[in-house]
């Protein structure tokens, strides 16, 4: 995260003496990236967050991922995906899509998850309905309705639901963070940035937990591995830096506008190792006299693009089944656009009340047992009105 927090005790100096009121140290942990060379924080242990005493491969089945062909547009229905009555956002999450770059999942939580950390990249949440704690090692988040949440590789977490929580997660192979075309040289967010640190939160106050023999589970480029502690990980009293867990509403993301249509690319909002992530936002829309508000048809060339429609009535997709929960897929090498009538019909249209978040990735997407598991067979005709003739 681009600006300095420091929560908690820790010491005037780094890498000095700290000590417990019993005369011992606390242990120093450098949680940074890219070795040595970038963002980074400094947390205080009480015990030691090197302490295991085991470590046991864990087997996992997430499904095949399969390739998108005959290459088609797809849409999907997250709400017609199937979860326990204990499911939790860690291990019951389940898998739509992927890449070398990205996972893509989907989980309707209602328990508490195990203690869990993602070492091969940071995830991303966005919160579709319901409310949640995410507990982490740096203290607590509260996350809700439209919140997003950028984990840190190698943040330990576990989510504890309020009832029920809906989660949109990606997984990235690296890091997740704001455009860098919106921060300055020194990572402070621009002018023109359509949110900036006002928006943003992170916890605020440690959280420090008792505890003995304490599982966590750990996702490696090799798979998962579950570590037991001799002392459990939020025993964090103090830490400083600018890596940490943040979350921001989409709410709070300010719209770009325009006379004329706007690209894709002012709604940006967060940026990945080979994909973007954006957010359409309900906003005043063009205001040129014979402006066209929905999107003209376009082909992309080098990405494919993930829409989930998240609130509101998306004005380019009406008739075509979409609707809140709902997911479309339109893959490079194929044109898409608005639906039948939908340009007509937005002309003179002043206002969208629609809310959606879009990740477009710059190597395709396969699809996973949660896509073949929600699909709509009848996407890729609508355009057409009609299908393939028996």
């Amino acid at each position: 995260m681009p600006y300095y927090r420091r929560v908690g005790e820790i010491p005037h100096k780094r890498h000095t003496a700290f000590r417990k009121p019993d005369g011992g140290l606390y242990a120093e942990e450098l949680m940074g990236v890219e070795g040595f060379s970038a963002d980074s924080a400094l947390l205080y242990h009480r015990g030691l967050p090197t302490a295991i005493v085991d470590a046991v491969a864990v087997e996992e089945d997430r499904g095949t991922l399969t390739p998108n062909h005959p290459l088609k547009p797809r849409a999907y229905r997250t709400q017609d995906l199937k979860f326990g009555a204990e499911a939790d956002a860690v291990t019951d999450r389940r898998r739509l899509f992927g890449n070398n770059d990205v996972t893509i999942g989907f989980v309707t939580a209602t328990a508490p998850s195990p203690l869990y950390r993602n070492a091969a990249g940071d995830e991303l949440f966005y919160v579709q309905g319901g409310s949640a704690t995410v507990e982490t090692i740096y203290g607590s988040l509260e996350i809700g309705d439209g919140d997003y949440l950028v984990l840190p590789t190698s943040c330990t977490y576990r989510v504890v639901p309020h009832g029920e929580v809906g989660l949109f997660i990606l997984e990235a192979r690296g890091h997740i963070g704001p455009p860098k075309r919106y921060l300055s040289a020194k990572g402070q967010f621009l002018e023109h940035s359509p949110y900036c640190e006002r928006d943003v939160r992170g916890p605020s106050s440690p959280l420090v937990v008792d505890g003995e023999d304490v599982d966590v589970l750990v996702r490696h480029r090799a798979g998962l591995t579950r570590y037991t502690y001799a002392t459990h990980p939020f025993d964090v009293v103090g830490w400083d830096g600018c890596l940490y867990p943040w979350a921001f509403n989409i709410d709070d993301f300010e719209p770009i506008t325009g006379r004329v249509h706007q690209p894709p690319p002012v709604h940006q909002t967060f940026e990945g190792p080979n994909f973007v992530v954006c957010s359409f936002c309900p906003r005043k829309v063009d205001y040129h006299e014979d402006s066209i508000p929905v999107p003209y048809n376009h082909a992309n060339v080098d990405s494919d693009e993930l829409m989930f429609y998240v609130r509101g009535n998306y004005e380019a997709r009406k008739g075509s089944g979409i609707g809140v929960g709902s997911l479309s897929l339109h893959p490079s090498g194929f044109t898409h656009g608005p639906q039948p009538g939908a340009a007509e019909a937005s002309i003179g249209a002043e206002f969208f009340d629609e809310t959606a978040v879009m990740v477009d990735t710059f190597a395709p997407l396969e699809l996973g047992e949660a896509a073949d598991a929600s699909e709509d067979p009848g996407y890729a005709w609508t355009w057409s009105r009609r299908g393939p003739k028996q």
